[in-house]
């Protein structure tokens, strides 16, 4: 699939550039190509090694979170709810522990630990399943949760923000807490509906309720605020629950007797490497975005959507910011790119660019995740599972949009 896009970026930039030249007379438009050609592969170069130093903080800071046994707890706690959601699933088998671990992982941005619990958990769902061919009850719900991309702690999104120059890259903390919320409740009540799950069990009520009490009223609280109030207090807010995070895997690493220095080294290799490592993807989606600018097509694309905003009378700013929300449930390092060339070339304090930064953390990337859990167990009939999957997702790209017009409109 990330090969036909990018392949697409490239041929759609140069038919535009030709029409351009043959038709319009624009004699330079190749040249803006090119130069946007070898600008884009410094930039993208550039970015990875500003990324470096904040990659090897926060990725040192969860490797503690990780050794302290956060994740064990957040599945202790998680474990009642998915019992009941996957009633196919007895109480003791290993597939419910896997499950809530990947999405504690998930949760906590934990991307490398995430991926292979999914896959183990998606195995272990093979199990029980009747007809190995065809994806199960269990296996599509917990496929949709994670197409979803429930995030907590959006690590990622906060380090390309302090990198692209955001005056304070934690302030779309709160925002994206409640857009991937709501993509995930989304998700949730469209596999509900289809397998028809007791919503009304008093564990799941429980659950749902109190997650529901908390987004409600943090929703109740910043809609009494004045906007400027709203901003500052967010800000606030959001600060204080990350770096308490942080004193909290601190002293759980002292509770364990874990050497928190030691951990935090290890997780800052690791974000040294990551750095190193997405170099030719940035590389690559960056430079092919580039010229799909340069060439007028992404505009086009764009004014085709103002038309149509502007038809329904609404505001136009958040289309700018819709190749993050378009990509994203097709590539997730697409997407990432989409988001960055939105913060360079709006301004990562710009609306479109922390609209971006919202929607690239309320979702995953829903046929990637398609295509690597079900291919790890040979399923070739995926069902219902990516029709609720975009549900999810659209779910969580409305709940971007409002949420951005609300807090930074």
């Amino acid at each position: 699939m990330l090969n036909i896009i990018w392949i697409c970026f490239f041929l759609a930039a140069f038919v535009t550039a030709l029409f351009k030249l043959v038709f319009l007379g624009d004699q330079q438009i190749f040249t803006q190509i090119m130069a946007a050609l070898f600008s884009l592969s410094k930039s993208a170069f550039e970015i990875s090694l500003g990324l470096t130093g904040v990659l090897a903080l926060w990725l040192g800071i969860m490797r503690i979170g990780e050794k302290s046994g956060f994740i064990q707890l957040l599945t202790h706690c998680l474990t009642p709810l998915f019992s009941r959601l996957m009633p196919d699933v007895p109480k003791d088998h290993p597939a419910l522990g896997a499950i809530v671990m990947n999405i504690s992982a998930n949760a906590l941005g934990l991307d490398n630990a995430a991926t292979p619990l999914g896959v183990k958990a998606m195995k272990e769902l093979q199990t029980l399943n009747p007809d190995p061919d065809t994806a199960s009850n269990a296996q599509i719900l917990f496929l949709v949760i994670n197409t979803s991309g429930v995030t907590l702690f959006p690590v990622t999104i906060f380090t390309y923000r302090a990198q692209l120059g955001a005056a304070n890259p934690t302030d779309v903390f709160i925002p994206i807490l409640i857009a991937t919320y709501m993509s995930t409740l989304t998700g949730l009540l469209a596999v509900a509906a289809v397998q028809k799950i007791n919503l009304l069990d008093k564990v799941i009520v429980a659950y749902l309720g109190g997650f529901t009490l908390l987004v409600g009223g943090l929703l109740a609280y910043f809609s009494s605020l004045p906007q400027q109030l709203m901003l500052q207090q967010s800000a606030a807010i959001s600060n204080v629950i990350l770096f308490s995070l942080v004193i909290i895997f601190i002293l759980g690493a002292i509770n364990r007797g874990i050497n928190a220095y030691d951990a935090f080294i290890d997780g800052a290799k690791e974000g040294f490497q990551t750095a190193i490592t997405i170099i030719p993807y940035l590389v690559a989606m960056l430079v092919a975005i580039g010229v799909f600018r340069a060439s007028g097509a992404l505009d086009l694309l764009a004014d085709l959507a103002r038309l149509i905003v502007h038809y329904f009378n609404l505001d136009d700013r958040f289309v700018d910011a819709l190749p993050t929300a378009l990509m994203k449930p097709l590539s997730g390092s697409g997407a990432r790119a989409m988001m960055i060339d939105t913060m360079k070339t709006m301004g990562a304090d710009s609306f479109a660019g922390r609209l971006s930064s919202i929607l690239q953390g309320s979702t995953e990337t829903t046929f990637y995740v398609l295509a690597i859990y079900f291919g790890s167990v040979g399923i070739k009939h995926i069902r219902y599972a990516a029709t609720c999957g975009i549900i999810a997702d659209f779910g969580g790209i409305i709940a971007a949009i409002f949420v951005a017009y609300w807090f930074f409109g």
